[in-house]
C-alpha cells in the first residue's frame, strides 16, 4: 500500500522538517510532565459494562467488574441515577463517567480503593458538569483533560467509541472549547483542526463551508446525532451543541451518503441535555463593529428519579459586523426534551433559527489570463450595499432507544426540515489589472422539504474468545426542494472601491416557487466489530447497500429534465491494535459516495447522468494517550473520480485527484493549568488522467499543501485564562494548470478569561480578539467557487452569569 509517499519531493522537505521541529521543540518541555503523569496515576483501561440505573446499583456493579472497593453512605447516593458507560476506561475515567452530573467526585484513599464524596466547591470555571447528561445513550464521551476535547465520539453506525480504539482520526469538540473561544457557529470550532480542516466561505457569506482533507464539505452535509438532513441548511449554530465531532476522510458506510455528496470527512453535532443539576446560564455579548446579543441556557430534570429532562437555549444578536455595510440579525430558539427509563431512553429537539445578512460577502472568480488580484482590506464589503440574505429553518428530530435485554438494543430516529431562503448578492469576476471587476447580480429564492428516518438493531454476542459488536441499520432520506433565480445585467466596479447599490427589478421571483429536484437516498447497513486478545486487536468490517434515486424539473415548466436511479455497495475495513495501554495503531479502507455528473449538451451524450462517484480511502495511522496528553499521526491516500468530456466527445468520468498525506495532532492538558491544541499537516493533492493529459501531475485547484495551528490555552492563576491560536494556511493553485496561486496566509487570534463570584454567583467575563494583527488574506478556496476574503480583525466580549 503506497502510502508513505514515496513522491514527496525536495521542495516539500523544508516545510515538513521546521513543522516538525517546531511541533517537537514545543512538545518536549512538555514530555516530563506527561511521562510523569503516566508513571505516577496511569491505570490499565478494561471494558467494563454498566446499564443506565440507581448510581448505589451502578457503583457496586462498576466495583466488582473493576475488582475494588468503593466506599460511600447510602443516603449520599439516594435518589441518584448514573448515565452508566459501555467502553475501555481505566478507573478514575469510568467512575467519573458513572458520577456525571450528580455533583459527586471519586476520590482515591491510597489503599486501591475509592470514596465517594460531594465534588469540592471551586471558584473557576463555571461548572462543567452542569453540561454533562444524564441519559445512558445520550451521554457523549467524557471530556479528555484539559476540557477543550473529548476522548472519543461517534463513529457513525459503529455509536460512541474511545479515541483508542476507533480505526479513524477523531476529534470531538466541546461545549467549553466553544464558549471560551466565543465561536458564533460550528465553523469557528472546527478551525481548531489544522490537520484536516480550512473554512473556504467567509465570516459574513451566504453559507459556511470546509474543505476537509483537501475535499471541499458542504455545510447542508453536517449531521444531527449522526443523522443528515435536519440541521440548518447554510450555518450550523453552535449555542445549543455540547459537541462537534469530525471523521477525517470519506465515510459513507458509516453515515450514508451525504446529501450533497462530500466526501473530506464527516461533522456530526450533538445536542445539550438537561443534568442532574439544575441550570440557568445568562450570556450578554458585544461583537465588533456593533452586535449586541443575549444567550439563555436552562436545564431541568423532573419527576422520578429525575427521569425526564428539559434543556432550552435561546439566542438574539442584531448589530453591525466587522465588515463595513453589513449587519445582521440571529434568533434562535432549541428545545430539548428528553426521558430515561430502565430499559426506554426518549428524546425530542426542536430547532429554529433565522439569519438574515444586509450586505453580503460572496467568493470571487479571476478571468483566465487574469493575474490573482491583492486581497482587499478584510473589512471590505466589495459587491453590492443592497445585497441581503435571509434564511430560516424550522427543523424537528425524536429519538427512541430501548434495551430488549442486556445484549440488543432497538433504535429509532425520525425527523424532517423545513428551510426558506431568499437571497440577492453579486457575483464578482475579476476580468482586468488593478482590480477592475464585473458585478453580476443574483436573485435567488428557496424552498426545501426533507424527510428522514432511521432504525435497527445493535447488540454483543462471543464466539469462543471473540467478542462481536455488531449493528444492523436501516435510513431513508427524502428531500423535496424548488429554487428559482435569475441574473441582472453585469455592471463594472472595482474590487478595491466601496460597494455601491445596484438598482435592479427582481420581483417576478415573487410568489410560488415550484419544485425543481427531488431525490430519494436509502442504505442497508450491517457491522460488526469483532475484539481479540482481551480487546487488544479490534476488527471492524461491515457492509452498505446504497439506493439513490433523484429527479430534476424545469423552474419554468415544470417538465422533468433528468433522472437518476442508482445503487451500489460500499465497504468498511477498520483495525485498531493496542499494544500498550496508552498506544494505538490502526489502519482503514473505507469508501465514500458522489452522485454523478450530468454531461453538457454539447458532448455526444447529452443530458447523461454517470454513475455514483466512489472515492476510496486508505488510512495507516497511530494514537499515543498519556490519560493528560495526547497525539495521533495518520497517514492516508484518498482518490476521487471526475468527468470531463474525452476527445472523442463522450464525458465521461476518466479523471482523477489524488491526495497523499501526513497529519500531527496534538491535545490535552500536559500540565497543570496549560491546555494546548495544536497540529500540521501536508498534503499533495495530485490530478491524474485529465482531459487530454494537459494537467497531469498538477495540484488540484484550492489545496493548500501545508497547514498548521498552534493552540494554547493557560491559567495565570484561578481568576485569570490566556489564550493564542496561529494558524497558517499554504499557497494553493486557482486554476488546474497552475498558472495562478492563492498567497499562502497566517493570522493571530487571541483571547483572555476572568472568572470571580459575586454575593456566592459564579460569572466569567470572556475577551476574543481574532485575527488579531488585522491581516488582509484570500481565505482557502474551493477551486471551483472562487476565494473569500479572510475574517477581518474582530473583537468578542462576554458576560457569563450562572443564576
Amino acid at each position: 500500500m503506497p502510502l508513505l509517499l514515496p513522491s514527496l519531493t525536495y521542495r516539500s522537505l523544508p516545510f515538513l522538517g521546521r513543522s516538525l521541529l517546531v511541533a517537537l521543540t514545543l512538545s518536549l518541555p512538555l514530555l516530563p510532565a506527561a511521562a510523569s503523569a503516566q508513571t505516577a496515576g496511569a491505570e490499565a483501561r478494561q471494558h467494563y459494562s454498566v446499564p443506565a440505573s440507581p448510581l448505589e446499583a451502578a457503583l457496586n456493579r462498576f466495583g466488582q467488574q473493576a475488582r475494588i472497593l468503593l466506599s460511600f453512605p447510602p443516603e449520599l447516593v439516594k435518589d441518584l441515577r448514573s448515565p452508566g458507560l459501555d467502553g475501555r476506561y481505566t478507573v478514575a475515567d469510568g467512575l467519573q463517567q458513572l458520577l456525571a452530573g450528580t455533583a459527586l467526585q471519586a476520590r482515591a484513599n491510597g489503599q486501591g480503593g475509592y470514596q465517594i464524596q460531594p465534588a469540592a466547591s471551586r471558584l473557576a470555571p463555571i461548572d462543567v458538569n452542569a453540561d454533562i447528561p444524564v441519559s445512558g445513550a445520550a451521554t457523549p464521551v467524557p471530556v479528555y483533560a484539559g476540557g477543550q476535547v473529548a476522548s472519543g465520539g461517534r463513529v457513525g453506525v459503529l455509536g460512541d467509541m474511545d479515541m483508542m480504539e476507533a480505526p479513524f482520526n477523531i476529534t470531538a469538540y466541546t461545549a467549553e472549547l466553544a464558549d471560551d473561544q466565543q465561536a458564533r457557529s460550528i465553523a469557528d470550532i472546527l478551525v481548531n483542526n489544522s490537520a484536516a480542516v480550512r473554512l473556504t466561505g467567509a465570516r459574513g457569506d451566504l453559507n459556511d463551508s470546509y474543505t476537509i482533507r483537501g475535499f471541499p464539505v458542504n455545510n447542508h452535509d453536517v449531521a444531527l446525532n449522526g443523522v443528515y438532513g435536519l440541521l440548518p441548511y447554510w450555518r450550523v449554530p453552535i449555542e445549543f451543541a455540547e459537541r462537534v465531532e469530525l471523521i477525517r476522510g470519506p465515510n459513507a458506510l458509516l453515515n450514508g451518503m451525504a446529501p450533497s455528496g462530500s466526501v473530506g470527512g464527516a461533522i456530526n453535532v450533538v445536542p445539550k441535555r438537561a443534568a442532574a443539576q439544575p441550570l440557568t446560564r445568562l450570556s450578554v455579548d458585544y461583537t465588533s463593529d456593533s452586535q449586541v446579543g443575549t444567550h439563555v441556557d436552562v436545564g431541568r430534570r423532573f419527576g422520578e428519579e429525575n427521569r425526564f429532562g428539559v434543556r432550552f437555549n435561546g439566542v438574539y444578536r442584531q448589530g453591525d459586523t466587522a465588515l463595513e455595510d453589513q449587519s445582521r440579525e440571529f434568533p434562535l430558539m432549541a428545545l430539548a426534551l428528553d426521558y430515561q427509563g430502565e430499559r426506554l431512553r426518549l428524546s425530542s429537539d426542536l430547532l429554529f433559527q433565522k439569519e438574515k445578512l444586509d450586505g453580503v460577502i460572496r467568493p470571487i472568480q479571476v478571468a483566465e489570463g487574469v493575474s490573482m488580484p491583492d486581497a482587499p482590506d478584510s473589512d471590505r464589503l466589495f459587491g453590492m450595499k443592497n445585497s441581503y440574505s435571509d434564511a430560516q429553518t424550522l427543523s424537528i428530530a425524536n429519538n427512541a432507544e430501548y434495551d430488549f435485554n442486556e445484549h440488543v438494543t432497538g433504535f429509532l430516529t425520525f425527523g424532517g426540515r423545513k428551510n426558506e431562503w431568499d437571497t440577492v448578492a453579486a457575483n464578482v469576476v475579476v476580468d482586468g489589472d488593478s482590480g477592475a471587476s464585473d458585478f453580476g447580480s443574483a436573485r435567488q429564492r428557496a424552498e426545501r422539504r426533507t424527510l428522514v428516518a432511521q432504525t435497527g438493531l445493535r447488540g454483543r454476542f462471543a464466539t469462543g474468545a471473540v467478542n462481536h459488536q455488531w449493528s444492523l441499520s436501516v435510513n431513508r432520506l427524502k428531500h423535496r426542494e424548488g429554487v428559482v433565480y435569475q441574473f441582472g445585467a453585469p455592471v463594472p466596479g472595482n474590487l478595491y472601491h466601496p460597494a455601491r447599490d445596484l438598482d435592479v427589478d427582481y420581483s417576478s421571483l415573487d410568489g410560488h416557487i415550484p419544485t425543481t429536484q427531488e431525490y430519494v437516498f436509502s442504505g442497508l447497513t450491517l457491522t460488526d466489530r469483532l475484539l481479540m486478545l482481551d480487546e487488544r486487536v479490534q476488527l471492524t468490517l461491515g457492509a452498505r447497500r446504497q439506493w439513490i434515486r433523484t429527479d430534476n424539473y424545469d423552474q419554468g415548466t415544470g417538465a422533468k429534465t433528468s433522472a437518476y436511479n442508482e445503487q451500489l455497495w460500499t465497504p468498511l475495513i477498520g483495525l485498531a491494535v493496542m499494544p500498550l495501554n496508552n498506544l494505538t495503531f490502526y489502519a482503514n479502507a473505507i469508501q465514500g459516495l458522489s452522485p454523478g455528473d450530468a454531461a453538457p449538451l454539447t458532448a455526444s451524450n447529452p443530458g447523461t447522468i454517470l454513475a455514483p462517484y466512489k472515492t476510496k480511502q486508505f488510512e495507516i495511522g497511530a494514537k499515543y494517550d498519556s490519560g493528560r496528553f495526547g497525539a495521533t499521526l495518520a497517514a492516508f491516500q484518498i482518490k476521487k473520480p471526475s468527468a470531463y468530456v474525452n476527445s472523442d466527445n463522450v464525458f465521461r468520468a476518466d479523471g482523477e485527484q489524488r491526495n497523499r498525506g501526513v497529519e500531527v495532532n496534538l491535545f490535552g492538558e500536559p500540565m497543570d493549568g496549560l491546555r494546548v491544541l495544536s497540529g500540521l499537516s501536508y498534503v499533495q493533492p495530485r490530478l491524474t488522467n485529465t482531459q487530454g493529459g494537459h494537467n497531469d501531475d498538477n495540484d488540484a485547484p484550492g489545496v493548500s499543501r501545508e497547514q498548521a495551528n498552534l493552540g494554547f490555552d493557560w491559567d495565570l492563576s484561578r481568576q485569570i485564562s490566556l489564550g493564542a491560536r496561529w494558524i497558517y494556511t499554504g499557497e494553493a493553485y486557482l486554476d488546474a494548470a497552475n498558472t495562478r496561486t492563492i498567497p499562502d496566509w497566517h493570522r493571530v487570534d487571541l483571547g483572555a478569561r476572568y472568572r470571580l463570584s459575586l454575593s456566592g454567583t459564579p460569572v466569567v467575563v470572556r475577551a476574543n480578539m481574532e485575527n488579531a494583527f488585522g491581516e488582509d488574506y484570500w481565505q482557502g478556496a474551493s477551486g471551483y467557487e472562487g476565494v473569500n476574503i479572510g475574517v477581518p480583525r474582530t473583537l468578542t466580549l462576554s458576560v457569563t452569569v450562572d443564576l
